[in-house]
């Protein structure tokens, strides 16, 4: 691996870690500040805004917004660091999450503008079809392919790519884990089972790639002080 591809694996896995932490802060802000929220209908969901401030949604919205591009540098970082057998699934995995990042990145900039121009001027005609915060609006489909789908192939087909040492196997172990996770959260979300949803996306994914980035982070920061260490390894 070369100094930059070692520092943009650790920089992205570090980041991705941080966005989890604001996400879960944010979280824990909204539950702090507002009532919490279950979608109704749309007048209902204008009120909700209205009344209540934006603030740790709009961030939490932003956060993950970034995870997504920080995710495809990371996989490039992982392809450099594959052995040569493997590069394939570390090319397949950047593939795969290549569409997680489109998908949720549609997703993320629409509620972060179109959504929020369209309530602050009272334009709400067809706007449920747009709302994250519908369930069952397009938006929201599309948004959840990119988690659940795309997301959970990319982590499945990259984890074999790390092997031998104890770090190796809790990113090999965090990947698959997050990979079943997200599949799960796709059929549950297919077949409207709301709470093994809810464990699945929240609970189980949140922890599984919180847990996989910083492994990641401490990885390449190993991989940087080797390099340092012996040049020509590098």
């Amino acid at each position: 691996m070369t100094q930059l591809s070692i520092r943009l694996g650790f920089w992205s896995s570090f980041l991705i870690a941080l966005a989890y932490v604001i996400f879960t802060a944010c979280f824990a802000g909204i539950l702090l500040t507002a009532p919490l929220f279950i979608w109704s209908d749309l007048a209902a969901y204008v009120a909700y805004v209205e009344a209540n401030s934006q603030f740790f949604q709009n961030l939490a919205r932003l956060s993950m917004l970034l995870v997504g591009p920080l995710y495809v540098v990371l996989l490039n970082s992982i392809y450099e660091y594959a052995d040569a057998g493997k590069k394939i699934l570390a090319r397949i995995g950047l593939h795969f999450g290549l569409a997680f990042a489109v998908l949720t990145g549609i997703n993320y900039f629409v509620q972060l503008t179109a959504v929020r121009f369209n309530l602050a001027q009272g334009e709400l005609q067809g706007l449920e079809q747009w709302l994250q915060a519908n369930p069952i609006s397009a938006l929201s489909a599309v948004n959840l392919l990119g988690w659940t789908l795309f997301f959970g192939l990319s982590s499945l087909v990259v984890a074999p790519v790390f092997a031998g040492g104890r770090l190796e196997t809790v990113v090999k172990m965090a990947f698959l884990a997050n990979g079943v996770f997200c599949l799960l959260a796709g059929i549950a979300y297919a077949f409207d089972l709301v709470v093994l949803l809810f464990l699945t996306i929240n609970l189980g994914m949140g922890g599984a790639v919180l847990v996989a980035s910083v492994a990641l982070c401490i990885l390449f920061y190993r991989q940087q002080t080797l390099s340092k260490a012996h040049p020509a390894a590098t």
